[in-house]
């Protein structure tokens, strides 16, 4: 009975330790939470060049709006050194937590890891003319995060099969920061 006990209450104090982080399980988002501004802080790709510098899916996060049945996401790009703004509104899928998109091809992606206060992770893969790609962000609610959260997600990509050559921290970048009001 004590060993139960025992059991018992570590089972507890782990799960009481996991809630700090608020991290969701799948079927569990309360996306409402997620309304609101952004930085982008990290990317990764198993396609490297296109989270490069001028690459289409280097993009900078603003703001995230929680829509019925859909999440509008309001973002910088640069192209030739302008920071142009865009807005894209990605519709829920029948796959639970799963939404769709259309840019630079046909984008499905979900919501990894979140706190909801600090950070959120979300993994992509794009499909366009035959080919497809991973993509993974990092977004937060201020400018720049720890780098324990940082190296939380390059894990998490890592864990996805992207290499951390293929892991980009942008917090040190032009992040069209200037033209935001």
């Amino acid at each position: 009975m004590k060993l139960l006990l025992l059991l018992l209450r570590l089972g507890l104090n782990l799960v009481c330790g996991h809630a700090e982080e608020a991290s969701f399980e799948r079927g569990n988002l309360d996306v409402d939470k997620l309304n609101g501004d952004w930085f982008s802080i990290v990317v990764a790709s198993d396609k490297r060049e296109k989270i490069e510098e001028n690459g289409s899916m280097r993009v900078f996060m603003q703001h995230i709006d929680v829509l019925e049945n859909s999440l509008g996401f309001k973002f910088r790009i640069k192209e030739n050194g302008e920071c142009r703004e865009l807005y894209l509104v990605a519709y829920k899928t029948p796959e639970d937590g799963e939404y769709f998109v259309e840019y630079d091809g046909g984008n499905t992606f979900n919501i990894l890891k979140t706190d909801y206060d600090r950070y959120v992770m979300f993994h992509l893969v794009n499909f366009k003319d035959g080919e497809t790609f991973q993509l993974m962000e990092l977004y937060g609610r201020t400018k720049d995060l720890s780098s324990d959260i940082k190296e939380k997600f390059a894990k998490l990509c890592v864990a996805h099969g992207i290499t951390r050559e293929n892991i980009i921290d942008v917090t040190k970048t032009d992040r069209c920061l200037q033209a935001r009001g």
